[in-house]
């Protein structure tokens, strides 16, 4: 007689079912064939979008190096005609005579300005120096700081004619930043340098076409009429 017990029928019919169960769990799913992850191009995506930003910020070589042209600059001096590089002239060449009158009224005191230049001047830098009895220079306040702190001279500089100074023109200016406030207590005599200026651009005289100046008319120590 056999120890071996027999299953029931209905048992062995669940068999095949729960063999391809195990089979399912067991096995690996495979990815199908030509597709990518969704996170990885994403990811791709993202990663190439800031270098195509940055091409397209850098400006060409050849906007960045856009050449410069120089001006015709006047006699005796030489430069690029800009603003940052004027054309420069040394000594005592001027392109303007400023002479105070002599006479202050409340809205400050008046200079004789002629201009000594053949083009043009549209634009100008003013220097202003101020002294005493005995020629000692003094100094001035410079509100622009705060609080105000003494400087050797007080500066003016813009469109200050009111317009266009044409070639040898002369004219009575009281600037509009050198006023009365602004002359030292003890005053006797008031000097002034036109640094620099701006020519007005021949076809649009409201345009400045180029600079020039001259920094050695405008020492910080400057004795009474030193400059000739």
């Amino acid at each position: 007689m056999s120890n071996s017990k027999r299953l029931p029928l209905s048992l062995l019919s669940f068999l095949p079912l729960l063999a391809s169960v195990a089979c399912l769990a067991a096995c690996d799913k495979e990815p199908e064939k030509g597709a990518t992850p969704t996170a990885s191009a994403s990811a791709g995506a993202a990663a190439a979008t800031p270098a195509a930003a940055s091409v397209s910020a850098a400006p060409s070589a050849s906007a960045a190096a856009a050449p410069v042209v120089p001006h015709d600059c006047p006699k005796g001096s030489t430069g690029e005609g800009s603003l940052a590089k004027p054309c420069e002239a040394k000594a005592s060449a001027r392109m303007m005579d400023v002479a105070w009158t002599g006479k202050t009224d409340d809205k400050g005191p008046q200079f004789r300005v002629t201009s000594k230049s053949t083009l043009a001047i549209l634009h100008g830098k003013v220097f202003v120096y101020f002294y005493d009895k005995a020629g000692k220079q003094l100094d001035v306040q410079d509100t622009a700081e705060t609080p105000p702190k003494a400087v050797p001279y007080r500066i003016c500089s813009g469109k200050i004619f009111g317009g266009v100074m044409k070639p040898a023109e002369k004219a009575v200016i009281t600037f509009s930043c050198v006023t009365k406030a602004n002359i030292p207590e003890g005053t006797a005599a008031i000097e002034a340098e036109m640094q620099s200026v701006g020519f007005a651009d021949a076809a649009d005289e409201k345009k400045i076409d180029f600079y020039w100046k001259n920094a050695d008319l405008t020492p910080d120590a400057r004795k009474k009429g030193q400059v000739k």
